[in-house]
């Protein structure tokens, strides 16, 4: 997608998002995600190899960018996350246009990296998800603002995204 493209599209869904009304803190207790399952390496033990010429790319583990947050992400950073400490985190992650970019980064090079069987998840960690979590948690930035909360240990805060959000893209 050329870069006009996505900003029209990531302004498109932005407006989308600003109009869909806030569920009041009752509604959200009703969506706790269960934990997560492996890794997400394929079943088969496979994906030490890039794909080559001639050879299927892998199927996404993850259909969207809410399933990855929702299914992994929230469970895997466990941190301390409120408005008093030093991190913020926001269980509607899916109104701040930088949150979205972000993840979806976060996502895709977690995708591109797990089939890599010797250091992929290493990479993975230490050059994407350490570095935009760290942003993503920063008391200034894009959740400062935000209010949510848990408990040490915990998974951060969730609230699902209005449906049709962020649709099945392994079904497109």
């Amino acid at each position: 997608m050329r870069e006009k493209e996505y900003e029209d599209a990531l302004a498109e869904m932005m407006a989308f998002v600003d109009s869909v009304p806030v569920p009041d803190s009752g509604q959200a207790d009703q969506a706790r995600p269960e934990e997560p399952g492996p890794w997400g390496q394929q079943q088969d033990g496979g994906g030490d190899q890039d794909p080559g010429e001639g050879e299927e790319t892998p199927e996404l583990f993850y259909g969207s960018v809410d399933d990855f947050v929702r299914e992994m992400l929230i469970h895997l950073y466990r941190r301390k996350v409120g408005p008093r400490g030093s991190r913020r985190w926001s269980a509607q992650w899916w109104r701040n246009a930088e949150a979205i970019a972000r993840l979806e980064a976060l996502w895709r090079a977690w995708e591109n990296l797990r089939q890599d069987g010797a250091t992929g998840m290493s990479t993975w960690w230490r050059d994407h998800a350490d570095y935009h979590m760290q942003q993503l948690f920063d008391p200034d930035g894009p959740f400062a603002a935000s209010e949510d909360e848990n408990k040490a240990g915990a998974p951060l805060p969730y609230e699902p995204p209005p449906a049709g959000l962020f649709p099945d893209v392994r079904t497109m």
